[in-house]
Order: C-alpha cells, then sequence, then structure tokens
C-alpha cells in the first residue's frame, strides 16, 4: 500500500501527467480533462483522474527536488503499476540562446544529486532515459507545429547558491537549463523499467534575469500541456 498517496485500487490511470505544483495539476484536469475526479489528497499533493481524447490520464503532483519526485514516481510506478510518467514544469535557461517559452524534451538529466546512487546504486551524475514517451513527445510536436528543442538540463538540488557562476556541472555536460526533478524521475523509470519524459517550459534567463510574469505564467505553460497531453494520448 502506498504509504504518501490514498488513491485506491485502480484509480491511478497508466499514464500520469506530473507538475511540481498541485494547483497547476488542479488546473490542468479541471481545464483539460473530461469527468476529472480527485483521488488524492494527502499532504495537499492533488491527484486527478479523467480522460483526454478518450484515454485515461491521471494528473498530479510531484513537490519539489529530486527526494519529493522520487518518492512519488516511485510509489507511482510499483503501487499502482504506472507505466508513464511525464513531467511538466519550468526551468531557468542558462544561455541567452533560449528565450522565454521554449519548450524543451530533456534527452538528459545532469546533477549533485546523490539520489540515484544512494537508491539503485548507479554511480553517475547524469541520467540518460529515452522512454517512448520521449519519442512520442517529439513526433506529436511536428504533427502540431510546436517548436520543441531536445537537450540536457541541470537537476539541481539548490535554488538558491552563494556563487553567481554556472555549476561545473553545467559546463561539463552543456547543460541548457537549470530544474529540479528529471534526474529523479529518470533514475526511478530506469530502476523499474517503466517510461518517463521531462517537457520544460522556459520561465526564466538566468543570464538577463528575463522571467516570465505571474499574470502570463498560465498562458505561456498552455502549449506544454497541449503538447503534454496530447503526447499522452498515444501512450
Amino acid at each position: 500500500m502506498s504509504v504518501h498517496i490514498s488513491a485506491a485500487p485502480g484509480e491511478i490511470a497508466k499514464t500520469v501527467l506530473m507538475p511540481g505544483d498541485p494547483l497547476r495539476a488542479k488546473y490542468i484536469a479541471e481545464n483539460f480533462l473530461e469527468n476529472a475526479r480527485q483521488v488524492n489528497t494527502v499532504r495537499n499533493i492533488f491527484y486527478y483522474t479523467g480522460t483526454y481524447k478518450g484515454k485515461q490520464i491521471t494528473v498530479g503532483a510531484s513537490g519539489m527536488g529530486c527526494p519529493s519526485i522520487g518518492i512519488y514516481s516511485f510509489e507511482l510506478f510499483t503501487e499502482y503499476e504506472v507505466d508513464c510518467i511525464i513531467r511538466v514544469g519550468t526551468c531557468g535557461a542558462y544561455t541567452e540562446k533560449l528565450k522565454l517559452f521554449d519548450l524543451i524534451n530533456v534527452n538528459l538529466a545532469c546533477s549533485e544529486s546523490t539520489y540515484a546512487e544512494n537508491a539503485w546504486g548507479y554511480k553517475k551524475d547524469r541520467m540518460k532515459y529515452r522512454g517512448p514517451a520521449y519519442d512520442v513527445i517529439n513526433e506529436t510536436a511536428k504533427e502540431l507545429s510546436i517548436n520543441l528543442i531536445c537537450g540536457p538540463v541541470h537537476s539541481s538540488d539548490v535554488f538558491y547558491r552563494a556563487e553567481s557562476s554556472k555549476p561545473a556541472i553545467v559546463k561539463k555536460h552543456k547543460c541548457l537549463a537549470a530544474e529540479m526533478e528529471a534526474f529523479a524521475l529518470f533514475a526511478n523509470a530506469r530502476y523499474t523499467k517503466k517510461s518517463a519524459a521531462t517537457l520544460l517550459t522556459v520561465s526564466d534567463i538566468i543570464p538577463t534575469h528575463e522571467k516570465i510574469s505571474s499574470e502570463e505564467r498560465e498562458k505561456a505553460l498552455l502549449p506544454m500541456m497541449q503538447l503534454a497531453l496530447a503526447s499522452s494520448a498515444k501512450l
């Protein structure tokens, strides 16, 4: 029985969209899913299950950081027999070559986190994981004429840091942007032999301090949500 998710057996779909924010999960469920019903409220981490184009889909939050998404994704993969988790989130660009609102389909997550080593013995600072969802997202983006960038990101364990320069791992792996969860999600997917993907919207440009305003945020995330849902319907 799951320790952190109270949904009953059968209430979680085989495909899960996973934003970090519980209120974003609520927004997606209320605006995109048909017949959505809430199946989890433990710790105010909201999960909803409904249908999109006839396909049953669950959307639920991961919280912030590798430890949090590590818990929720593992329980979904193992206790609820979920086949695929697609993280939908935001990131901060390390390079001015990226622009606000750009979409990234992550093909490599790099991190200083010890999560993968301590949990599964993977002694690596990068986690490359391309399950079926990664390819489906690329194909769907072409069909919808959505511009998509594929590349590596930095799954950082810290949001604030004393040094303003790029961390060494970012330079080592030429990471395009920073986020906080993909590394652990990919490690869990690899260990459980399940599928996972991470789709990110650039919400700020670190070198220039540009950022999406709170008023723009929901509208800015719509292409990512639509792409993730359309891809999920094919899985």
